[in-house]
């Protein structure tokens, strides 16, 4: 199992001081988890809805933070440590 770390990009830093606290909280649980267990894992649990995205963002994901909000990342392998880039958070209009 590879080692994952959660950084935060500083355009998602500036979105976070705007949002809900529960959903900054909710980021913190996720980030706290993917560092624990590693990305693999958290992606298995149903809860985050983790899924690839498509077209201009190809090669970027996302977790649902709750039913309006989400996080969207970036993975990227540096030897045995997965670096898991946190690039925004967003409300989310389905």
């Amino acid at each position: 199992m590879s080692k994952s770390i959660v950084s935060i990009s500083k355009f998602a830093e500036k979105q976070l001081k705007k949002i809900p606290v529960h959903i900054k909280e909710a980021l913190l649980i996720w980030s706290s988890s993917v560092e624990e267990s590693g990305i693999m894992q958290v992606r298995k649990l149903p809860g985050y809805h983790d899924e690839p995205l498509k077209g201009d963002r190809k090669g970027q994901r996302s977790v649902r933070l709750n039913r309006a909000y989400r996080a969207i990342y970036e993975e990227n392998e540096d030897g045995q440590l997965t670096i898991i880039t946190v690039l925004e958070v967003n409300n989310h209009d389905y």
